[in-house]
């Protein structure tokens, strides 16, 4: 018996030029899928692409607009990883309602809007797969990245909720939640190295994960050999969690 194969599966997956979402798009065609990446970017999304065998289409999957058009790119989506850049860092005490409201359309709206366009066919073809990518600040929050830690939290229910309601129908609903990961939002956070060397020291892996390590936990759940795991949230933190 061949396991973990992802043959004749169709997968799109968004923010997928760099870090975590191109790391897990090329699992995903290592396993076999035919996958579609989306990003904003044209030129790094194009070399992404052509890098792991992939197709692309250049949508920004904050809007409603972006999300059809990554929809109607990728075909009958059997897989989506909905994968979104973190939200600007500030003290809780100074979003601002400008920063809430685009936080709230390309971190939860993305997926919601998503995980709505694709999941009329994955019911109706009984499989399918909806993993999102969040962070290990829905559990831990981060006193500098209000945002994120809110509207990830948000997006991890959201998608427990709706695994309630298609479980029976063969799609499942999960999160993947990475640690401190080697990605550029990582260098953009921690630019001092002093502080980024305290940081991997409080870890209890003692090292920054790697985008591919998060990647290898999307691309099990998309799996036919995760079919009994749903509403969960995965994390990949390097043991920061226990």
């Amino acid at each position: 018996m061949t396991l973990f194969r992802l043959e004749g599966k169709r997968a799109l997956v968004t923010g997928g030029s760099k870090g975590i979402g191109l790391a897990s798009a090329h699992h995903l065609a290592r396993l076999g899928a035919q996958v579609t990446v989306a990003a904003r970017g044209e030129a790094a999304l194009r070399t992404a692409a052509e890098a792991i065998g992939a197709r692309w289409v250049v949508a920004d999957v904050g809007t409603p607009e972006g999300v059809r058009a990554a929809v109607e790119a990728a075909g009958d989506v059997d897989i989506l990883v909905s994968n979104a850049g973190g939200p600007p860092p500030s003290l809780p005490s100074e979003v601002s309602e400008d920063a809430w409201a685009q936080g709230f359309q390309t971190t939860f709206l993305s997926t919601a809007r998503l995980a709505g366009a694709v999941l009329p066919g994955m019911r109706e073809r009984r499989w399918g797969r909806i993993i999102a990518i969040t962070s290990l600040t829905v559990g831990r929050p981060t006193l500098t990245l209000p945002v994120s830690n809110a509207l990830r939290a948000a997006v991890t229910n959201h998608l427990r909720t709706l695994a309630l309601e298609v479980a029976a129908d063969g799609v499942t609903c999960n999160t993947v939640a990475p640690g401190y990961t080697a990605t550029e939002r990582l260098q953009t956070l921690h630019r001092d190295p002093a502080q980024a060397r305290d940081l991997m020291d409080r870890i209890p892996a003692r090292r920054f994960g790697e985008p591919g390590e998060v990647a290898a936990a999307v691309a099990f759940l998309a799996t036919k050999e995760a079919a009994y795991m749903t509403g969960q949230e995965l994390l990949v933190d390097g043991g920061w969690g226990i």
